[in-house]
């Protein structure tokens, strides 16, 4: 996100703060495609907009692991019927319109159009906006032997950004590649992606992103099972 998001003066103050230093990425990454469930990526959903070119994106990061074996896991938000007419969940209060993403739905099928692999690929269902808040991400990603989450997915000011937050405070560095993600609006989209690049991870091109992907060495725990 070099080049001034905000101006000048902005990126010198963080850049005097001492934000914004590169990750370093590891050898085992994973890919986390949060919430490009149809409820998201379908813009004749309430909560959707249309995010085909942010799937078509994913998509092609997602082949381009598949050699080297790298993880993909896969996020939606579903609730039960009791948990979407209630208050139990304090986010739907604030969030109302989330209460039609019920299990079950065509609103949180993962999007068809993306290279989901049933019985391969790991499929994470959460209430709140972390892919690792309430779920078990983190040990899985730690039984999977990865060190770096490229994360994908929807909202990039909402859950994007809070999965990214969540996953270097679990000791994973995060790369975030601006093709993979989407949002509602550009304007939360382009602060989310400045927050995430200044103190969380690194945001960077889709090309760059697959080039990391396709040339990492297997694990053959990882080879046997692609």
């Amino acid at each position: 996100m070099s080049g001034g998001l905000y101006g000048v003066g902005t990126d010198r103050t963080y850049e005097k703060a001492g934000f914004g230093a590169p990750v370093r990425r590891g050898s085992r990454p994973a890919i986390v495609v949060v919430d490009l469930t149809r409820g998201f990526t379908e813009d004749s959903y309430p909560s959707g907009t249309d995010l085909t070119e942010v799937v078509a994106s994913t998509s092609r990061l997602i082949e381009a692991g598949r050699p080297a074996g790298v993880p993909v896991i896969f996020t939606a938000i579903a609730y039960t019927q009791a948990e979407a007419s209630g208050d139990s969940i304090t986010w739907l209060r604030k969030a109302p319109g989330l209460r039609d993403l019920l299990e079950g739905g065509d609103a949180v099928a993962v999007d068809p159009r993306l290279p989901m692999r049933p019985g391969h690929d790991l499929l994470v269902v959460k209430k709140g906006a972390s892919a690792f808040f309430g779920t078990s991400l983190a040990a899985t990603l730690t039984g999977l032997g990865c060190d770096t989450v490229v994360v994908c997915g929807a909202t990039t000011s909402g859950c994007v950004r809070a999965t990214a937050v969540d996953a270097v405070q679990s000791g994973f560095s995060v790369l975030v590649p601006r093709e993979c993600v989407g949002d509602r609006a550009a304007g939360p989209a382009d602060a989310a992606l400045f927050d995430i690049q200044a103190k969380y991870g690194d945001v960077i091109d889709l090309e760059d992103a697959v080039g990391y992907v396709s040339s990492v060495s297997a694990p053959a725990t990882r080879r046997a099972h692609s």
